[in-house]
């Protein structure tokens, strides 16, 4: 993991297309701005997380023969 310092304002770029920009600090939360292109899928990670899961389980070999049987 890289980690870096920024203050209100900074900015990094990631892949040369997409730009995190420090938006706010209050306390403990710290606010961000994403700039990416539309094509750029952009998730909170426990979403995300919840996405892969729902994917990993519609994948499952198991699903698909129970699905079948309701066919």
């Amino acid at each position: 993991m890289l980690a870096l310092t920024r203050k209100k304002g900074e900015s990094i770029v990631i892949n040369n297309d997409v730009e995190v920009t420090v938006l706010d600090v209050r306390g403990d939360q710290i606010k961000i701005g994403i700039t990416a292109p539309k094509d750029v899928p952009v998730y909170r990670k426990e979403l995300y997380l919840q996405i892969v899961k729902s994917n990993e389980e519609a994948m499952n070999p198991d699903a698909m023969a129970d699905l079948k049987k309701l066919m």
